[in-house]
């Protein structure tokens, strides 16, 4: 996971567990794509008889982390920062630990944190992950059947079509792709149709 270019999103949750100095860490990695998922997963699966749960996570720009009880940026920022260096997205990291008895200083604590966070996403089964963009294409039925042909060219899917005095495709694109595929259909259909960026519209 070299390429700082591409993002990756886990499949599934993904749970790590080592012991270091006696201390054990167990680390989950979980899927999350707001922050109501957020909160629903750490009340499951914290642990309230370790002596810390400490977490990050990322949405898009939206990144909290929390340590816990540990001595301050010993936990959470070292879990924040393996997300960012590993390109995840969308994701949620906990590691709990349960205490042996030997205290590990501010390195050691940063370095077991930030390191069993690191093998968990390493270990973790994801898939790259490709931003999409939500518009409405606005045309003529005579244009429908080519421009349906044609967007499929820059893996744009249908989600929706309304048929009335004109069509109305709903359709997600790769946002990387949606310039192109932007100038195609006005292209194909002489400037006549009109494409609604819902995303836009909605703000």
């Amino acid at each position: 996971m070299s390429d700082s270019s591409i993002i990756y999103r886990l499949v599934e949750h993904y749970q790590y567990e080592q012991e270091i100095k006696k201390s054990i860490f167990l680390a989950h990695a979980v899927p999350v794509t707001s922050e109501d998922q957020v909160h629903e997963w750490l009340e499951k699966l914290r642990v309230l008889e370790a002596r810390h749960n400490c977490w990050a996570y990322r949405i898009g720009q939206k990144y909290r982390s929390d340590d816990d009880g540990e001595p301050s940026g010993t936990a959470g920022r070292p879990i924040l920062q393996v997300i960012e260096k590993q390109n995840f997205d969308q994701v949620l990291i906990l590691v709990v630990r349960w205490f042996g008895g030997i205290k590990l200083g501010a390195g050691g604590l940063i370095r077991a944190y930030g390191g069993t966070a690191a093998e968990c996403l390493r270990q973790a089964p994801c898939a790259e992950y490709i931003p999409q963009k939500t518009v409405s294409i606005l045309c003529a039925f005579s244009d429908h059947a080519l421009l349906k042909a044609r967007i499929a060219e820059y893996d744009a899917q249908i989600i929706g079509e309304e048929f009335g005095a004109e069509v109305e495709m709903k359709i997600t694109v790769p946002k990387n792709a949606y310039t192109a595929l932007y100038d195609r259909v006005l292209d194909l259909t002489r400037g006549q149709a009109v494409i609604i960026d819902t995303e836009e519209a909605e703000n």
